[in-house]
């Protein structure tokens, strides 16, 4: 597993991107049996088999494999400090008809209370063409936008950011392969390209929170737990 290039520390870098990418996190072995878990999870739950399926370690011991792998848990360690929380985690799916992205938008306008870190899980290869991530570098020093950008479908989006507020120059299509992952701030301008390959496209998607900080009993938190306590 190789970590993003960079002089910087973990620390440093985050602060500035608002994101943090790590190559290769999981092996192939472990992509696969993460990939094949989430297939037959969304087969039983969401047969229609595209969107998002949130409680996936509720479901299967083996998510709670990739919440706690050691490399992650370290730059988690670097970001957020000693006391981590694994919140919750979903799987989402781009199904091979899928031709609509995620709009822009932030994580924090969802769930409010303090900031959460959620790591996005490249359970597929990555491209613009089915879907890969697209981040604004630095957005997330902005705060909390306004998000009442225009709906104009019925996708469940309901916290939109202006387009007026992002320029095309400062985009970064987060290009991946499976077993790449990012680490992001829920502060952070990220959206996605619509799925236009005919093939599907997975992600897994896991989220967490400084133990310290109070928040509000989330429902959909029922796997929480300590991912690390002090040294």
């Amino acid at each position: 597993m190789s970590m993003s290039s960079n002089s910087s520390s973990i620390k440093e870098q985050f602060e500035q991107d608002g994101y943090y990418i790590m190559r290769q996190l999981y092996s192939e072995d472990e992509i696969e049996a993460f990939k094949n878990a989430c297939i037959a999870i969304v087969k039983e739950h969401d047969p229609g088999r595209s969107g998002v399926l949130v409680g996936m370690t509720l479901r299967s011991p083996l998510f709670k494999q990739a919440t706690v792998k050691p490399s992650l848990v370290e730059a988690l360690r670097e970001i957020i400090g000693e006391h981590i929380v694994f919140l919750s985690d979903k799987v989402v799916l781009k199904n091979a008809g899928t031709d609509f992205g995620s709009p822009w938008h932030q994580d924090h306008p969802y769930w409010d209370g303090s900031h959460k870190f959620s790591v996005w899980i490249a359970l597929d290869d990555a491209m613009p063409s089915n879907g890969c991530l697209r981040l604004v570098p630095g957005s997330h020093q902005q705060g909390t936008v306004s998000h009442d950008g225009e709906v104009v479908d019925d996708l469940g989006f309901i916290n939109r950011i202006d387009m007026t507020q992002i320029a095309d120059s400062d985009v970064l299509d987060f290009e991946a392969r499976r077993g790449d992952a990012v680490i992001f701030h829920d502060l952070l301008f990220h959206a996605s390209y619509p799925n236009v390959s005919g093939k599907e496209r997975w992600a897994l998607i896991t989220t967490y929170k400084d133990g310290t900080q109070e928040d509000p009993d989330y429902e959909w938190a029922g796997a929480a737990f300590a991912v690390s306590s002090p040294r």
